[in-house]
């Protein structure tokens, strides 16, 4: 008995394994393929039909829609986590803070309803795509930290108030897409409230 428990392989198990990973990085291609041209809102039932799958099989994978809305975030969210690394060298503080939210801004935009769906994750902590908001939060708050020690933002301010600014701006700019310059003049609107005022520290 010994040596069959010795010499039993579970191959089986291996090629679901390997089947597993290949539905799952084909229902990420076309997910990511159906938000870009549909938005957050794409059918998924779509996007599990042009994976070559059943529904049942992408929910097994993906629980909901933020689910797979965050496995498609996950590669933009390294990114700006890798920018802000970079950015917490930058002399100037404040100009680090502008840059890393102008890039948050036009990530979020990519795809078309993704910002309003990070808004909500601030009144849902369960969701699933607070596994993408808490590692910017923590991002962000640290140059956020920077630019309020340097005395040139606000010391009452709050990254995750500031992020919910940042995911305003991004959902008005997406809903006037005529005016391409909008998002900037808005943040620029929004960095001016965050400088400290006659008698705060500056």
């Amino acid at each position: 008995m010994g040596n069959r428990e010795a010499t039993a392989t579970p191959a089986p198990a291996r090629v679901m394994r390997a089947d597993a990973r290949r539905n799952y990085e084909r229902l990420l291609a076309e997910a990511r393929t159906a938000f870009a041209a549909h938005g957050a809102e794409a059918s998924l039932e779509d996007v599990a039909r042009r994976a070559g799958v059943g529904i049942g099989t992408l929910y097994r994978h993906f629980p909901n829609r933020d689910a797979l809305l965050s496995a498609v975030f996950e590669d933009a969210v390294a990114d700006l986590l890798a920018r802000s690394r970079e950015l917490l060298a930058d002399p100037n503080p404040c100009a680090a803070l502008v840059t890393w939210l102008r890039e948050m801004i036009t990530q979020a935009s990519e795809y078309r309803g993704l910002a309003r769906a990070l808004m909500s994750v601030g009144h849902d902590a369960d969701s699933a795509l607070a596994r993408c908001s808490d590692p910017i939060r923590e991002a962000g708050g640290a140059l956020l930290a920077r630019a309020q020690e340097a005395g040139t933002v606000r010391e009452d301010v709050a990254i995750g108030d500031l992020l919910q600014l940042t995911h305003a701006i991004a959902l008005a700019a997406e809903e006037t897409s005529s005016d391409p310059d909008l998002a900037d003049r808005l943040l620029t609107l929004t960095l001016r409230g965050l400088k400290p005022t006659q008698g705060q520290r500056t």
